[in-house]
This record gives structure tokens, C-alpha cells and sequence, in this order.
């Protein structure tokens, strides 16, 4: 059996490796922790096709440690222990460079399986690499993210894509034979969706379905023979991006029948129901937001409720949110003034907090005039007294502008009544 062209032109060293120059580029927050040895337990976090497990083989290579990889779909609680008392033998109370346990897909296992890990990790017998295309946020367990490093994996450039065709036809034992001339490179790029993986299975495709001697690479070639392999929906490519976009976009713009006909195509799709609900989730703060904050309290809900139900029943679950949150009023007000805030602060730095805003808790700090001058709220009518509460580089500054709905144009006058010689709400 032929090994496929991605295994055929793995790297196998760093300087061969393509794309995540933010890791492992010359001032990649990997590249020194590689070049030193110092290994820390970590996460990958990437789409599929990114380079996650090569990357890590390639750190162990050049950190010279053993290497030992689980597939958490087929592996369990046994299969852990035997690699982490395999690793144990190996590494040893007498060698400072830990073995390296690779668990693919590490977001698949269970608690319980994660849970198994963590003595390893804590004790120090195995350096973890695992690899995940889900938010470890959600996905991998508090104690075990606590004691690992997240590094995000991006989709691949159309650069890296480009550059990962001309290794395969430069550099591969069987392509190198031929002649191939990439003529026209849009619909390869395309169908990838940055995934590299995915490239190179749809380029050898092409490439094997040629018989003339000069192969000739273009966009029609490439659709005639790939659009007939492609699935309906695929859960890893252009059509996941696409029709979660068009989801949610339809749910910004109040229309549940959008909404509701691209749910039904990601659930004929098979698409991971906390993946949809979790969308949702943001979606209510971000678009929703204080115009109507029960919309994060439903989409929430719905989110732990579908992973615990699953599918078929989840769909009705899901199409009930979709459905509120398409009529429900919308309002970004929140999001904007959190990426307002975060702009101020790049742009300004670490201002320092006013005197009478600090905490004092000892005798020193109250000397030095710490909490000086605040006046406690709830001793005043209406538990309000005009105060600053930013740095005196930047005060009377408003980020917050409420929306215009029902629900913020009340906090507008809220505000109005408590800033009236301050802020123009």
C-alpha cells in the first residue's frame, strides 16, 4: 500500500517545517524553549491539517527525548498508564530531559482518561503534547490546562499552501519523477481551506488521475475530479466556515428562517452540537448582548443541555435558541466598548491606578495616602456619589454608548441621571 504524499514529505526537522512562524519562527515563543530543551507540557490547539503532530515529533527530534503517541480514539485508561510507565523506564530518575507523550485528539478523551495524566504531568515522568481541534477551554480539564502552555496552530497561508505544493512536486520520491507544471493554483488552494493535509491528498489525486507525460495542473482539472469526491457538508473544510458564518449572520440579522435552514444543514452534516451551541453563546453577548441579557442565560442553557442530550433530540433544542436569538433585539453596545477599552489600554500602557481607588491594607500604604478620598457608594442617596474611575491620563473617556433598544435606552437614562455633568449619554 502506497503511503499518502503528507506522510511521504513530513519535515523532519524544524527548519523544514512550513507555516507558525509565531511559534517556531525566529522570534517564535517555541523556537528558544526548543533550541534550550526546556520542554513545557502543552496544548495545540488547530484545524485540522496545521502541522499539530508534526510539529511535535519534530520537538522531540530536536530536544532528543523519546517519543511515544496515543490517539485518544482509540485508546483508554490502560493504554495511558502502559505509555506513562513505558516513559517512566525510559526517562528515568537520572536524565533531565522527560519523555514526550503525544496524545492525538486529546479533546476525545474523558475526564476520567484526562484525569489519568495528571500525576505524570505534575511529577514531572512525561513532558504532554496534546493536540486538539476544539477550544481547550472547554474541551480539556481545569487541572490538567493548569499545567500546560496553549499554543494555536493557524490555518495555512495561501504562502505555506504554495510552498508546501512546490516541496511535494521538488522533493517527494514519486512526484519528483514527473513532470507537473501547477498552471492555475485557486481551486487547490480553495478546496484546502488552509488545511495542508487536505492539499496534498487533492493535489496527488489530480496528479495520479493524469496520464500524460506532462501534467498539467488546472482549476477545472482539479473541480472535474474533486467536486465528485466531496461530501455535503464537510466538518473540517470550506463548507464548516462557510455555513457557520452564513448561521450566524442570519441570526445577527433577525431572520430565523436563514437561521434555521443553515442549523438544519449542519445537523444533516453531522456537525458537533457544542460546537453550534457554543457559537451561540458568543453570539448572545456579542450581538445581543444587554438588549436583551436573557439571551445569554438561553443560550447557555442550551449549550449545557445539548451536550448532555446529543443528537436527534439536541436539534430541537437548538433551533428553539436559533430562533429566539434571530427575534430577539440586538445590540453590540458591550462588544464594542470591551474593543474600545482594549485599544486604550495598548495605546496607553500600564497607567497607574489612582490613589483613591487602591486597596490599603497595610499601615505603610495608608501613610502614603492609599484609599484616601474614596467615598463608599452606598453611604450617599441613591447609592451613587460622582467619583473618577480611570487613570487621571485618560479620565471623563467613555467607552460604553448603549444601544439603541428598549432595554439599553433605559440604562441610557440611567446613566444619564447619574453622569449628567460628566458623560454625554
Amino acid at each position: 500500500m502506497e503511503t499518502p504524499l503528507a506522510e511521504r514529505i513530513r519535515p523532519q526537522k524544524l527548519e523544514d517545517y512550513i507555516s507558525q512562524l509565531h511559534l517556531v519562527g525566529p522570534n517564535g515563543s517555541l523556537t528558544k524553549q526548543i533550541a534550550n530543551g526546556s520542554i513545557p507540557s502543552m496544548i495545540f490547539w488547530g484545524s485540522p491539517g496545521t502541522g499539530k503532530t508534526t510539529l511535535a515529533q519534530i520537538i522531540a527530534k530536536e530536544s532528543n527525548r523519546p517519543f511515544y503517541e496515543l490517539s485518544a480514539i482509540n485508546s483508554g485508561v490502560k493504554d495511558i498508564r502502559d505509555v506513562i510507565e513505558k516513559a517512566k523506564q525510559s526517562g528515568g530518575l537520572f536524565t533531565a530531559k522527560n519523555p514526550i507523550l503525544f496524545i492525538d485528539e486529546i479533546h476525545r478523551f474523558s475526564k476520567s482518561q484526562q484525569d489519568s495524566l495528571l500525576g505524570a504531568v505534575e511529577k514531572g515522568w512525561i513532558t504532554l503534547i496534546g493536540a486538539t481541534t476544539e477550544n481547550p477551554s472547554f474541551e480539556v480539564i481545569p487541572a490538567l490546562l493548569s499545567r500546560c502552555q496553549v499554543y494555536i496552530l493557524n490555518p495555512f497561508s495561501k504562502e505555506d499552501l504554495l510552498a508546501l505544493l512546490n516541496r511535494a512536486i521538488e522533493k517527494d520520491v514519486i512526484l519528483s519523477t514527473k513532470k507537473i507544471e501547477i498552471e492555475e493554483s485557486e481551486a487547490l488552494l480553495r478546496l484546502s481551506g488552509g488545511d495542508g493535509r487536505k492539499l496534498l491528498n487533492i493535489f496527488e489525486l489530480v496528479v495520479n488521475a493524469s496520464s500524460e507525460s506532462q501534467i498539467l495542473i488546472t482549476n477545472k482539472k482539479v473541480l472535474d475530479l474533486v467536486q465528485q469526491n466531496t461530501v455535503l457538508y464537510d466538518k473540517t473544510g470550506e463548507q464548516h466556515y462557510d455555513i457557520i458564518s452564513a448561521f450566524i449572520k442570519s441570526i445577527r440579522g433577525s431572520d430565523p428562517n436563514g437561521a434555521v435552514y443553515w442549523l438544519a444543514r449542519m445537523i444533516e452534516g453531522g456537525e458537533d452540537v457544542k460546537f453550534i451551541a457554543r457559537r451561540m453563546l458568543i453570539l448572545a453577548s456579542e450581538d445581543i448582548g444587554n438588549a436583551n441579557p436573557t439571551a445569554l442565560i438561553m443560550a447557555n442553557n442550551t449549550f449545557q443541555a445539548v451536550a448532555t442530550i446529543g443528537y436527534p433530540e439536541s436539534r430541537i433544542l437548538l433551533s428553539q435558541c436559533a430562533i429566539y436569538l434571530s427575534t430577539s433585539a440586538k445590540s453590540n453596545a458591550s462588544y464594542m466598548a470591551i474593543e474600545e477599552a482594549l485599544h486604550m489600554v495598548k495605546e496607553t500602557g500600564n497607567l497607574s491606578v489612582p490613589l483613591h481607588l487602591r486597596n490599603a491594607p497595610t499601615k505603610l500604604m495608608k501613610e502614603l495616602g492609599y484609599g484616601d478620598d474614596y467615598k463608599y457608594a452606598h453611604s450617599y442617596e441613591n447609592n451613587f456619589i460622582e467619583l473618577e474611575f480611570l487613570p487621571d491620563e485618560i479620565k471623563n473617556t467613555k467607552l460604553y454608548n448603549p444601544g439603541n433598544n428598549a432595554r439599553e435606552n433605559e440604562l441610557r437614562k440611567f446613566l444619564q441621571n447619574r453622569w449628567k455633568d460628566k458623560y454625554d449619554y
